[in-house]
C-alpha cells in the first residue's frame, strides 16, 4: 500500500500544519491541485466543449474524470520525493493530499463503471451521486478509525427469520455482493448491446431482440449467482416461481401479454423502426420498440405509447411495410368552359416536385362534374412521407395557382341567381 491510515491521521496533520514546513507543504499541495484543475479545463475546452456527445462514450468520460485527481496526485508525489531528497525530512501533508486524490480517482472510476452499466437518465445520475456519497462516507469512516466501531455495531443488531439468524452486517454485505454482480452483468450487457447494434448487416429488429435476450439472460444468471453468495437456498425459487405463475395468470395477464407480443413483433419483423402505421384513428411513425409498448410519433410531434398486445390482437395498417413511398393527391375545381386537356397538363406540371417520384410520375384525373364546376385531381407518389405532407401540398397548390393564372384557367366559385317574382297586389295595381 502506498498510503497508510497513519498518513491520514487528523491529529498528525494538525500538528504538521502548525509548523512552517507544514504550511509550505500545504501551499505546494494547493498549487498541485490548481495545476490539475487547469489541465482539466484545458482538456474540456479542447475535447469536450464542442463535442458534448463524448460524455456518453465510456473511455473519454473516464479519462476526463480521472485527469484531475491523477495529474494532481502525480505532481504531489513528485513534490514529496523532492521534499525528502532536498530537506531530508518526511513529507506528511503532501502524502495526505496524495492519498485523498487516490481515493477520489478510485471513486470516480467505480462510479463511471456504474454509470456505464445503467441506462441513461435520472436513475443513472442519481445512482452515480448516491454511490459516490457512500464511498466518501466510507473513506471518512476509515480515516478517523471508526470502521471497526461501525462494523461491530452492525453485527450487534441481529434478528431471526424462521430458523436463520441474520444481522445488519450480513445483510449489507449480501446487498453489496448482489449489487456488484448485477452491475457487472449489466455492464457486460451494455457492451454486448453496443457491439450488436453496430452490425448494420443484421436487421434492426433482430438486433433489438438479441440485445434484450442477452440482457435478460445475464441479469437472470447474475441473480442465480448472487443468491448462493448471500446464503439464500435456490430451492426457494420453486415457491416463488409458482407464485409468479399464478400472478401472471391473473393480475399480470395484460403485462405478460404485452411483453410476449413485443418479442413476437421483434422476431417476425412485422413492425420496424421508421414504419408509418395507422392504429385506430392515429397515424404516426415508429420511433422506438420496447418490450411493453411501441412509440408512435405523429406528424404534430406528439407520441403515443401503444401496448404491444394491441398491435398483435387488432388490425394495424402498415403504410410502409414493403415500400416507404405513399400515394397522395391534390384536388381542384375548374370552370365548365375550361380546356380540360390543358388543365390536366398544368396539374401534372405543377406536381413535379423534388419530393415526388418521377417514375411513375404524377397523373391527372377528372373526378366529378359538380354544381359549380368540374373537379380535377392530380395524384403522385411521395418519396419521403416522414417529412409530412403540408409543405409539399402547399408548394403544389402555389404552382397550380401560378400556372392557372398564366394560362387563363379559372377556378369557379359558388354563384346564386335571385329572381324577383311580382306579387298579386302589384299586378292588379299595374305597378311596374
Amino acid at each position: 500500500m502506498i498510503f497508510r491510515r497513519d498518513q491520514m491521521d487528523f491529529s498528525a496533520l494538525y500538528a504538521a500544519l502548525q509548523t512552517g514546513a507544514g504550511l509550505t507543504e500545504l501551499l505546494i499541495s494547493i498549487a498541485c491541485l490548481a495545476a490539475g484543475w487547469w489541465l482539466t479545463r484545458v482538456a474540456y475546452r479542447r475535447w469536450f466543449a464542442q463535442h458534448p456527445e463524448r460524455y456518453d462514450q465510456f473511455l473519454p468520460y473516464v479519462g476526463f474524470r480521472l485527469l484531475q485527481p491523477l495529474a494532481s496526485q502525480l505532481l504531489l508525489l513528485i513534490g514529496a520525493v523532492l521534499w525528502v531528497l532536498v530537506l531530508q525530512r518526511r513529507a506528511h501533508v503532501l502524502l495526505a493530499f496524495a492519498a485523498l486524490l487516490f481515493w477520489m480517482a478510485a471513486i470516480r472510476l467505480l462510479t463511471a463503471l456504474i454509470r456505464e452499466a445503467l441506462p441513461r437518465g435520472r436513475l443513472e445520475r442519481h445512482t452515480e451521486s448516491f454511490v459516490s456519497m457512500l464511498l466518501w462516507l466510507a473513506f471518512v469512516t476509515w480515516t478517523i478509525e471508526l470502521d471497526d466501531v461501525v462494523i461491530g455495531w452492525l453485527a450487534s443488531i441481529s434478528f431471526r427469520i424462521g430458523k436463520t439468524e441474520l444481522d445488519l452486517s450480513t445483510i449489507l454485505s449480501g446487498l453489496l455482493w448482489v449489487s456488484v454482480i448485477l452491475i457487472c452483468a449489466m455492464w457486460v450487457s451494455r457492451a454486448i448491446e453496443k457491439r450488436v447494434m453496430r452490425l448494420s448487416e443484421i436487421d434492426l429488429s433482430l438486433r433489438i431482440v438479441v440485445t434484450k435476450l442477452s440482457r435478460i439472460a445475464l441479469v437472470g444468471s447474475a441473480v442465480l449467482i448472487a443468491l448462493p453468495v448471500v446464503g439464500i437456498d435456490l430451492t426457494v425459487l420453486s415457491v416463488f416461481g409458482g407464485a409468479l405463475g399464478v400472478g401472471l395468470g391473473f393480475g399480470l395477464q395484460k403485462i405478460a401479454s404485452s411483453y410476449v407480443s413485443g418479442f413476437i413483433i421483434l422476431l417476425e419483423r412485422s413492425i420496424r423502426i421508421g414504419d408509418r402505421l395507422m392504429v385506430s384513428d392515429r397515424v404516426g411513425y415508429v420511433t422506438r420498440i420496447t418490450s411493453r409498448f411501441v412509440v408512435l410519433k405523429g406528424l404534430d410531434g406528439t407520441e403515443a405509447l401503444v401496448p404491444n398486445d394491441l398491435m398483435i390482437a387488432n388490425t394495424v395498417i402498415n403504410q410502409s411495410y414493403t415500400d416507404q413511398k405513399i400515394w397522395s393527391s391534390v384536388k381542384v375545381d375548374v370552370a365548365y368552359d375550361t380546356d380540360l386537356d390543358l388543365a390536366l397538363r398544368l396539374l401534372i406540371e405543377a406536381a413535379r416536385h423534388p419530393r415526388v417520384q418521377s417514375d411513375p410520375g404524377p397523373n391527372g384525373y377528372v373526378t366529378l362534374f359538380g354544381n359549380n364546376g368540374i373537379s380535377l385531381e392530380v395524384g403522385f407518389w411521395v418519396l419521403d412521407p416522414e417529412n409530412g405532407f403540408l409543405g409539399l401540398k402547399s408548394d403544389i397548390h402555389l404552382a397550380i395557382w401560378r400556372l392557372f393564372c398564366e394560362h387563363g384557367v379559372k377556378v369557379p366559385f359558388p354563384q346564386c341567381e335571385v329572381t324577383l317574382l311580382p306579387t298579386p297586389a302589384s299586378v292588379s295595381s299595374g305597378a311596374p
